[in-house]
């Protein structure tokens, strides 16, 4: 193996969980759309039609003034359709209503929550494990917080009340708590009252909620004839005060995710400083994406296309557990959210039994899917890889569509029964 050349002055920039899957992926051929191959470890719901839900936009007009740049904080007409939209769905009858500003473009997630991140005081800003594999880069490299890790158990199904919230923050003093709200990878939802004490404590203790709803759409919890959605905004009583930072966008909710068009909801404070922060960071997303998208906040569409989703995935959800249970493969508790399913491997024969292993012998097989260690979010290394809670899990995503899910299933049932056999 030849030597790493190595350029002054760059760092080795490490790289996220599904970056380092795909990348390695890639070493036996995989490239994307490959019929041979089934990726469980993508972060992105299936793109084309389904049934029931509005037409996909297959052409994007770019108009004149669409050559020129965009504002940093987007597109006026998009910030208010994005405020009008949270009005809507969260906030009716409610005497303090969102407003576009109080509405921030960005160009994709990570995006907006750098431009976040970077907003940040000298504080320090609490984290969950598991959570999102971006995080753990993004809490590293900027020096201006200090990140606190805190640990949720399989055993307790990642439960995490408003008390527990109470005693981090005062305990850890914690003036920001990040957190994917359904979380990735475990599915975990923080929903009705339990997230309305959150938002109350929030505001009490003056602890800055920064709640990634970018899966806020895939909710499997929800009351039948209820649109299957949740978000903090439902309870902030003053969106200008309140400190309560709400992160989504067209990536899962809409299907979208190459447009990269992405909002954060917050006071208009909060607002002013992540679009200063975009201006030095990444300059303002995508002008004519964004005015495309403005139709697609409509009442109908959000709601035909939330509705046909949720009877699709929550058919993948399904059958993916049920699948995964018979292989020995069991989650610590079912997702009640999100499209993946956060498998402890304990059960298998090594080196099944280990998430690297587990993903190295499925690669063999053309499958995809992402270690558990890789979602123990370690800012700077401080702890650690070798001591991973996480080890023995892996997130499978049934974010492809079906005949692949269902092929990669196949695939990794051949698997587990041979390596078992081999071991007998």
């Amino acid at each position: 193996m030849a030597d790493e050349i190595v350029i002054p002055a760059f760092r080795t920039v490490p790289r996220t969980g599904v970056i380092y899957v795909t990348s390695e992926a890639h070493r036996q051929g995989y490239r994307s759309r490959d019929p041979n191959w089934c990726n469980l470890g993508q972060g992105q719901p299936e793109t084309g039609e389904l049934p029931g839900a509005p037409s996909r936009v297959h052409q994007v007009a770019i108009e004149v003034d669409d050559q020129e740049y965009a504002p940093v904080p987007g597109v006026w007409e998009l910030r208010e359709a994005v405020a009008s939209l949270y009005n809507r769905l969260y906030r009716r009858g409610m005497p303090s209503q969102y407003s576009a500003e109080n509405v921030s473009i960005s160009g994709g997630g990570r995006a907006s929550l750098t431009r976040a991140a970077a907003s940040l005081g000298h504080i320090n800003l609490g984290h969950f494990l598991p959570d999102y594999t971006a995080y753990e880069e993004l809490l590293d490299i900027f020096r201006a917080f200090t990140a606190i890790p805190i640990l949720l158990e399989g055993e307790r199904g990642y439960a995490f009340t408003s008390e527990d919230l109470r005693r981090e923050v005062q305990g850890r003093g914690l003036s920001a708590l990040l957190v994917s709200n359904p979380c990735n990878p475990t599915g975990k939802l923080v929903q009705g009252e339990e997230l309305s004490r959150w938002v109350r404590l929030a505001r009490e203790l003056e602890c800055t909620l920064l709640i990634d709803e970018f899966y806020s759409h895939y909710v499997w919890s929800s009351r039948p004839g209820q649109l299957p959605i949740e978000s903090a905004a439902r309870y902030v009583e003053d969106v200008d005060r309140d400190p309560v930072v709400l992160f989504d966008g067209l990536t899962k909710n809409w299907r979208y995710p190459g447009w990269r068009v992405t909002w954060t909801v917050a006071p208009r404070t909060v607002i002013e400083a992540v679009a200063s922060a975009g201006s030095f960071l990444d300059g303002g997303g995508s002008k004519p994406l964004q005015r495309a998208a403005i139709p697609l906040l409509d009442d109908d569409h959000v709601r035909a296309e939330t509705m046909a989703t949720h009877a699709v995935f929550r058919d993948k959800r399904d059958r993916m557990l049920s699948r995964l249970e018979r292989l020995g493969i069991r989650a610590d508790r079912a997702p009640d959210g999100t499209f993946y399913v956060w498998g402890n491997l304990a059960g298998l024969p090594p080196p099944l039994n280990d998430g690297m292993g587990f993903f190295r012998a499925a690669l063999e097989r053309k499958v995809i899917t992402v270690p558990g260690e890789f979602f123990d979010v370690n800012p700077g290394k401080r702890r650690s890889r070798r001591a991973s809670r996480f080890r023995s899990y892996t997130r499978f995503s049934f974010g492809p569509p079906h005949a692949e899910i269902e092929t990669a299933l196949g695939r990794i049932e051949e698997m587990v029964a041979e390596t078992a056999t081999r071991r007998a």
